[in-house]
């Protein structure tokens, strides 16, 4: 985000104003993610651990996210055991500027890994998908009640990649912590290569961890709510 700082009065607001102006328009005419309506953002919850797209990496918040998302579909999973396929349920409804971006990532990670499915739904999910305008740019959170999102923040989304930034936190959903020291090839390295890099597909190292966390994790949360279902 750029900050201008002025000393000469209105004529230097003027210039702002039409240069406001002029990016706004650049920006619709690049087709780039814009406000849909104000009230995207006041139904977004306060987030209690953060992992951001660029930042210092808070490994306890991306931890906290995959936990509350995990513990969400292993739920289902212990109800219904037949279930042949682990499938994550996302809700896009409160981010429509990034419809297109979030179905893309969806179809990424799809694509890339095996052993978990991302699935839109309208309904209840395991995670929702945020739009608006925060100083501390994109993010997969938790709310510390059990849930867990992904917050997408306009400004940001038209600096860099907007479909690699929405792969990136959806990364955070399938267990993924951030890198940012590591290259433009590696998803989860997120902001740190910088707004040139556009790669938006994970790298072996990071789908091959994916699909171990899908086997392993899910089968020891649903193990735990067997034997807690049995104790009581």
């Amino acid at each position: 985000m750029v900050s201008f700082r002025t000393r000469n009065g209105s004529k230097n607001s003027r210039r702002l104003a039409a240069l406001a102006l002029g990016l706004g328009l650049a920006s619709a005419a690049l087709g780039t993610a814009s406000p849909a309506s104000a009230e995207n953002t006041a139904a977004v919850p306060s987030p209690a651990t953060a992992a951001g797209y660029v930042g210092t990496a808070e490994n306890a918040g991306n931890k906290a996210f995959f936990d509350a998302v995990l513990k969400s579909v292993a739920e289902r999973q212990a109800a219904q055991p037949s279930l042949k396929v682990v499938t994550v349920y996302y809700n896009a409804s409160q981010a429509p500027s990034f419809r297109s971006q979030i179905s893309s990532a969806a179809s990424i990670w799809n694509s890339s890994v095996s052993n978990v499915k991302l699935q839109a739904t309208t309904g209840s999910a395991d995670f929702a998908y945020y739009e608006g305008n925060d100083p501390r740019g994109s993010y997969a959170s938790t709310n510390g009640h059990g849930s867990g999102y992904i917050f997408l923040d306009y400004a940001q989304n038209r600096q860099y990649d907007s479909i690699r930034v929405a792969a990136h936190e959806t990364g955070h959903v399938l267990g993924l912590p951030d890198h940012y020291s590591g290259p433009c090839s590696e998803l989860m390295s997120g902001g740190g290569p910088g707004p040139s890099c556009t790669n938006r597909y994970p790298n072996a190292t990071e789908r091959s961890r994916v699909n171990q966390l899908w086997v392993n994790g899910l089968a020891k949360a649903v193990a735990q709510l067997n034997r807690a279902g049995s104790t009581r």
